[in-house]
């Protein structure tokens, strides 16, 4: 079998963590949990000999925390694929996918470089599950079993059997949680974290079928890039490209999409109340990571990069400080981040974000 390109996309702002993620300094950049970023974690999954070296999809202004951060575990991409705006991951997985074409590879993993998996070895796997089905040309989507009702993440349904690979029945977007719980009880439903497995040739003729104006644009920006060693820097045709996502533009059209269920401890850490749930805590629930002294508290998160910060009498607060800014909230409450990241935009105060 012919190596498997990983392709890291690494455009997401993190917005549900501000202010510890920012539009400089992303949170695929930040060692949330354990001593790695999560980007470094991500390139490291895929070290083995089944895979080549990665590319990796990223904002132009990101292009040197990408190579400083690789180069501090190691890995050396293959290419590093800069956009000139965010675009969601449609347009950046037909980018990837022809430079991945054109750069002669076979099989490409297309993924987040900003989630968390406790298992690799168990991803690894699924993925050598998947790849017979990706060769023959199918479009391979991994299911993350479920491990409670959430109603954050969108879910995958897959056609009734008992085999490894089977065809995807449907999407669903993100349910309430009488839906969501439904979901876990059932075994055709699955988490949608994605993570994508396919040839690039047939990749790119479903989504020239499915989604031609993407496509169109997306391969336009690359032909229009400059390049310099191991650096495409997309043309100006990219900031014209639709901003779908790739499951919406490609995936949920396609009748050649299949699933793989992979149950490998995955989360996208993309709230406070996830970040506080893969943190090591202490006996009263708090997760504390810089200067902090906390007293008759519990279940708080506080997180400082440098002033002391000093929680006392409180329960299930996110308390975080971060480049001059302070943030309080509730740290169940991804909605209020949300608000507080409008208030701050709405204050004028664009520099903060």
């Amino acid at each position: 079998m012919a190596k498997i390109t990983p392709v890291l996309m690494s455009g997401g702002a993190g917005a549900r963590l501000w202010p510890l993620s920012r539009r400089a300094k992303p949170k695929q950049f930040h060692a949330l949990v354990g001593a790695r970023t999560l980007i470094q974690d991500t390139a490291l999954r895929f070290t083995t000999e089944a895979f080549g070296p990665p590319m990796v999809i990223c904002n132009l202004a990101h292009a040197d925390l990408v190579r400083e951060q690789l180069a501090a575990v190691g890995v050396t991409p293959r290419a590093l694929i800069l956009e000139p705006e965010g675009r969601n991951t449609g347009a950046a997985a037909v980018v990837s996918a022809a430079a991945a074409e054109e750069a002669g590879c076979d099989l490409v993993l297309l993924l987040s470089a900003d989630a968390r998996v406790h298992d690799p070895a168990a991803l690894r796997a699924a993925i050598a599950t998947g790849a017979p089905a990706a060769e023959a040309g199918a479009l391979v989507i991994f299911g993350i079993t479920p491990t409670a009702p959430e109603t954050g993440y969108g879910y995958i349904r897959a056609e009734a059997g008992e085999q490894a690979v089977r065809k995807v029945a449907a999407f669903v977007e993100k349910p309430d949680l009488a839906t969501a719980r439904r979901y876990v009880a059932d075994p055709a439903y699955s988490w949608n974290a994605g993570i994508f497995l396919f040839r690039a040739d047939a990749f790119l003729r479903e989504a020239t079928r499915v989604a031609p104006d993407l496509t169109v644009a997306a391969r336009a920006a690359l032909a229009q890039a400059a390049r310099a060693g191991d650096t495409i820097a997309l043309g100006e045709a990219f900031r014209a490209t639709p901003a779908v996502p790739v499951d919406v533009a490609v995936f949920e059209k396609t009748d050649k999409a299949v699933v793989v269920a992979a149950a490998i401890g995955w989360s996208d850490v993309g709230t406070y109340d996830a970040l506080w749930s893969e943190a090591e805590k202490t006996a009263s629930g708090d997760v504390l990571q810089g200067s902090v002294i906390a007293a008759d508290t519990a279940n708080c998160l506080a997180v400082s990069d440098g002033p002391t910060v000093v929680l006392s009498g409180v329960e299930g607060l996110a308390v975080i400080v971060e480049n001059g800014v302070v943030l309080v909230t509730r740290r169940d409450a991804p909605s209020a981040v949300r608000a507080a990241v409008e208030a701050v935009r709405q204050a004028g105060r664009e520099d903060l974000l």
